[in-house]
């Protein structure tokens, strides 16, 4: 998980880009595996009771439960997720969710900044992951969840209607547009993705939608700290610097790592910024997600 964060005004002395704060993971504790019985009486056998899982009250993993059965019901009929059991699910999705709010957290709290009741934007949200559980667990915080498909969309509301949710707003649209409307455009005090597309392009299609003084959280994969070195110009163009790049350990059930690179914004971006979809002329040479390209 990556957290990139705009510097806010009374800071004096942020981070300087490419400065790098890793926290080694603690050796795994033996799993504690958990049961719990589903509104569709699925039985997850082998999901394990996080520290994630136990901060949450009962109305809170009511609506996880609710959450997860809207998602592997309607994955039957259109591809939301690889992920096809119930325990997988709240290994790989739910938990890893979870795990984006304590370095969220933990950016905001050395600042004297209160991470309470902030805007969070999940850009390229899919399925609803992580927005729609950060939107659980925080009901203070508020959520749009921005995603280009409209049969994702129908698919984010209707879990949100089934989930009871008041704070959560589904926004069809692209980030690259949106990040040029006044409306959207350095509105939200963090944006989050997770695993949508190489960092130069995350950076900028995120960093335009995060205010001066807020966060850009981008979850990646195994040993990012190249493609994180090669982002840092396209970093500085919109306004931010990295934060802290911290490390953690995945699940169990699947032996691995997974990083989070902590932006902080410190200052207004380019106004030419992000680009159009698809309207780069000449491709540069960095575009290596094929995604980029789709319509």
């Amino acid at each position: 998980m990556v957290i990139w964060r705009c510097r806010v005004p009374a800071i004096s002395s942020p981070l300087p880009l490419g400065t790098f704060v890793k926290h080694i993971p603690a050796p795994l504790s033996p799993r504690q595996h958990r049961l719990p019985i589903h509104s569709n009486g699925v039985v997850a056998t082998k999901a394990a009771d996080s520290a994630a899982l136990q901060a949450l009250s009962h109305r809170q993993r009511e609506q996880i439960d609710r959450y997860v059965d809207t998602l592997l019901q309607w994955n039957q009929k259109m591809n939301l997720t690889a992920v096809r059991e119930v325990d997988e699910v709240m290994e790989r999705h739910i938990e890893d969710s979870l795990a984006i709010i304590p370095p969220l957290q933990s950016s905001y709290i050395p600042h004297g900044v209160s991470h309470e009741s902030i805007s969070v934007v999940d850009v390229g949200s899919g399925a609803g992951l992580p927005g729609l559980v950060l939107a659980i667990a925080r009901p203070d915080w508020q959520v749009t969840l921005l995603e280009s498909m409209k049969k994702r969309c129908l698919f984010l509301e209707h879990a949100v209607s089934v989930t009871g949710l008041s704070n959560v707003h589904v926004v069809r649209g692209r980030a690259e547009d949106l990040g040029h409307d006044p409306c959207f455009r350095e509105h939200f005090d963090v944006a989050v993705a997770r695993a949508v597309a190489e960092m130069r392009v995350l950076a900028e299609y995120c960093l335009p939608l995060v205010r001066v003084g807020g966060l850009f959280i981008a979850a990646k994969g195994h040993d990012p700290e190249e493609e994180v070195k090669n982002a840092e110009t396209a970093v500085q163009l919109m306004g931010a610097s990295v934060l802290q790049l911290c490390s953690g350990t995945l699940f169990q059930l699947i032996i691995d790592f997974r990083f989070s690179l902590d932006l902080f914004k410190v200052d207004f971006g380019a106004v030419t910024h992000p680009v159009a979809w698809g309207k780069m002329e000449p491709p540069p040479s960095w575009i290596t997600t094929a995604a980029y390209w789709e319509q």
